[in-house]
């Protein structure tokens, strides 16, 4: 595994690991032993980058992937680096899939959030803190105040937001310097790359969840495909219809053709992709399989050129494609 150097200091595996699906969002939990078994291979094969929130849960146990984290990174905790995030909750009297999310980030909300983080991780120190959506509410500064007085308390040793945009990043930079953003990016969601700029000016780094457009990108799944309604949010993506199946053939093809010429596959090329365009990428795909959890890691030692890069963008940015899930409704509390 290769590393890389997120904000002024926090050095990570070139790979994280996103621990949400096991939990999440993706179906029933996945069996915990396994889970645990999954992220001790992780951890052996070079993987330092665990990504987590207090709300990647259940119903009935709405704090689920905390707990399973911190107990399988327990044995492992000097050697490697969690981020896990506060400042919002579910709408739990939603019918969607999907639930809306309701932003909160009130101080004293935000200082009871970490006291309860601390203790499902089982550590003394959270390595990096996001915000988890912005709360229209809450100025930033004063949601940047409460992070500088967590770090002086060592509760916490960075922090990060994510889902912004510039000016936000700005006026959070000001008061407490971002470690990192961690926003949604992939080849069908490019939207973000205005924002490389001011991260390179500012030394913040980019973490990309939904790296491979929530797992469309691995060319694993078919027209046919049948996802649960009630605990799995791919059944209400747009990009998982057979109407957007039949849109993407050329992004598929144009993935296989460019992975092969690559001797890798389409998961580690689009991963490749995004990590060949600026040294402080650091995209969290998340697995509950170990042949994924391989294949992820592998992406890392796949090579670019620039030429190849531009031409990927160029190919990217005129071919036709379907409409991407681009996240939760966000509701005022």
């Amino acid at each position: 595994m290769k590393y890389r150097t997120l904000g002024k200091s926090l050095k990570v595996s070139a790979v994280g690991l996103g621990c949400m699906g096991m939990s999440h969002a993706y179906g029933a939990p996945a069996d915990k032993k396994e889970m645990t078994e999954l992220i001790a291979a992780a951890v052996d094969m070079g993987y330092t980058f665990f990504d987590t929130a207090e709300v990647y849960g259940t119903p009935d146990n709405p704090h689920d992937n905390e707990e399973l984290v911190g107990a399988a990174l327990k044995p492992y905790r000097k050697s490697v680096v969690i981020g896990t995030k506060f400042g919002i909750h579910f709408d739990m009297t939603a019918t969607a899939t999907n639930k809306p999310i309701v932003p909160d980030a009130r101080p004293e909300a935000i200082k009871k959030s970490v006291e309860e983080s601390l203790q499902r991780l089982q550590t003394d120190h959270i390595d990096i803190y996001y915000q988890h959506r912005v709360d229209p509410k809450v100025p930033v500064e004063e949601v940047a105040g409460v992070m500088q007085e967590l770090i002086r308390e060592g509760k916490i040793l960075g922090w990060g937001m994510s889902e912004v945009g510039e000016e936000t990043i700005r006026r959070a930079h000001k008061v407490c310097p971002l470690t990192a953003v961690q926003n949604r990016y992939s080849m069908m969601a490019r939207h973000y790359e205005s924002l490389f700029p001011v991260l390179e000016e500012l030394s913040i780094g980019f973490v990309a969840f939904s790296p491979m457009a929530n797992g469309l990108l691995t060319g694993a799944y078919g027209k046919d495909e049948k996802f649960d309604r009630e605990t799995d949010y791919r059944s209400a993506m747009p990009q998982f219809t057979p109407e957007a199946m039949d849109k993407n053939r050329d992004l598929f093809r144009f993935l296989k053709d460019t992975a092969a010429a690559k001797n890798a596959t389409p998961a580690q090329t689009s991963l490749a992709w995004m990590m060949e365009k600026k040294p402080w990428i650091v995209p969290i795909p998340g697995t509950r399989k170990l042949a994924r959890l391989k294949e992820n890691a592998g992406a890392a030692d796949i090579s670019l050129t620039k030429a190849e890069l531009q031409q990927m963008d160029e190919m990217l940015s005129t071919m036709e494609m379907s409409e991407v899930f681009g996240g939760s409704q966000v509701k005022s509390r």
